[in-house]
């Protein structure tokens, strides 16, 4: 059998080492010298707090002694939440997953400690501690599995929004699963969860289940927005406060949605209706600074969207006003200029459009863009592929211009961007780019691009 070394042995062997008297220690710690005789003598446990203590008198690091105290007082004992939620805050703060995932274990069949856990987590999530959270929603989703509840719905919710990454395939898996979960949450709750599930579905370009959930958080959000406003105002006050953003904002997102799925299916006309419903915005009742701020970036945008509709269906004659409009705003953000770039990039191969100035204009913040990182869901979903999209154009309209140098350095990128991601609708049409200009490619491009090539074919993202 094997044999489990206790925290109070190595205790006792340090004061031995350090010819110390339980009393000299208590003093010196701060932590009372009758609990330490209980723990040395009658093996009563100490809190995790005393053992910070204990930890740091002895010169020892944060966190030291906690698989052992998992071991001696957690593991193989009936579980006690007043030892191990503690436990579970300290592990935290201090990134030690491991050992959250095995004190999840072991009380991972008691569905009375559902609702304590589940609270943790929310407490977790909020201080952004989001991948210590992680297996306490997993625990609690896993033994309310067969509950249909609304906590149940929660966890999943959370899952999703921390799961979600920069692996697309794994997205779509993410957003498959959580969907079924939506109309479980409150009703409230589903607008942003709508919101997130759009973003995914945006930037997996899956237009049918993004104008799908769109227009089922416009519906949802219309009712809600008329009941908050026959209720009174402390109530509907306290309904803001549980969403991100104002709530006529989900009404109006989704119209901006379903104008970005028209635009991707070629019908710029109706993604104009959808852009011009979304500018009109005289029947938002509210009147505060929060709403003031998104109606302005919502008018903002259907100025700019407009231009973009006219663009790429072929009005060439709005390009300037466009420039002239993302040059001097100042609300422009790096994740607008990452879109607003990308559609002069798509009109000019299409249309066969000369825009060396404006690259030129906008060379800064070009290199800026490449750079960025994202910072939050949507950035960190939509922005890296619309980044990827632009890079893309880039390298067509460089090769086209004969440009090759900087079209293969491009096209390569993002080559390699779309193998480790998983994205193969890229992947392949970087292939196809490449063959059309590979008589150009110098000697290290084509290695390159050979090397990238036959990984994806051993990853099976194209056949030869």
């Amino acid at each position: 059998m094997k044999h489990t070394p206790t925290i109070s042995a190595e205790f006792e062997a340090y004061l031995t080492q350090n010819d110390m008297t339980l009393a000299q220690f208590a003093e010196y710690s701060g932590v009372h010298q009758r609990t330490l005789s209980n723990w040395v003598t009658q093996h009563r446990p100490v809190s995790v707090q005393q053992l910070d203590r204990i930890t740091v008198a002895m010169g020892l690091p944060e966190g030291y002694f906690y698989d052992l105290y998992i071991e001696n007082y957690i593991i193989n004992i009936p579980p006690n939440m007043r030892r191990i939620e503690p436990l579970l805050y300290r592990c935290a703060e201090l990134d030690k997953l491991d050992a959250i995932r095995r004190m999840v274990g072991h009380i991972m069949d008691k569905l009375m400690y559902s609702p304590r856990l589940f609270e943790i987590a929310e407490t977790l999530f909020a201080q952004g501690r989001r991948a210590a959270a992680l297996p306490l929603y997993e625990n609690v989703a896993e033994v309310e599995k067969y509950q249909h509840s609304e906590r149940l719905a929660m966890c999943q919710y959370r899952i999703f929004t921390i799961q979600v990454g920069d692996d697309q395939s794994h997205n779509l898996k993410a957003a498959t699963l959580f969907e079924p979960f939506v109309e479980r949450l409150d009703e409230i709750d589903q607008l942003d969860a709508l919101k997130d599930l759009a973003n995914v579905y945006r930037s997996l370009r899956k237009w049918d289940r993004l104008d799908e959930t769109a227009r089922k958080m416009r519906e949802k959000a219309k009712i809600q927005y008329t009941l908050k406003h026959q209720q009174k105002k402390p109530k509907g006050a306290e309904l803001d406060k549980r969403l991100s953003r104002p709530m006529f904002v989900y009404i109006t997102y989704s119209d901006l949605l379903c104008a970005s799925v028209c635009e991707a299916q070629g019908d710029y006309q109706q993604a104009l209706q959808y852009t011009y419903a979304y500018a009109n915005l005289d029947w938002v009742i509210e009147k505060d600074e929060s709403t003031q701020h998104w109606v302005n970036m919502f008018k903002y945008w259907a100025k700019g969207n407009t231009y973009v509709n006219k663009l790429l269906s072929g009005d060439i004659s709005v390009l300037h006003d466009y420039v002239e409009y993302i040059s001097v705003s100042s609300k422009t953000t790096e994740e607008d200029r990452v879109t607003q770039l990308l559609n002069i990039m798509m009109a000019a191969n299409r249309y066969q459009v000369d825009v060396n100035d404006i690259l030129q204009h906008f060379e800064i913040e070009i290199g800026s863009i490449i750079q960025q990182q994202p910072v939050n869901m949507y950035t960190y979903q939509v922005v890296p592929e619309q980044t990827t999209r632009f890079k893309y154009e880039l390298a067509k309209y460089y090769l086209n211009s004969g440009n090759y140098s900087y079209g293969f350095n491009y096209l390569l990128d993002v080559l390699s961007k779309s193998l480790a991601n998983n994205k193969e609708s890229f992947f392949i049409r970087c292939i196809r780019l490449f063959e059309q200009f590979k008589q150009f490619a110098d000697v290290r491009s084509f290695a390159k691009y050979e090397s990238l090539a036959s990984k994806g074919q051993r990853e099976r993202l194209f056949y030869y």
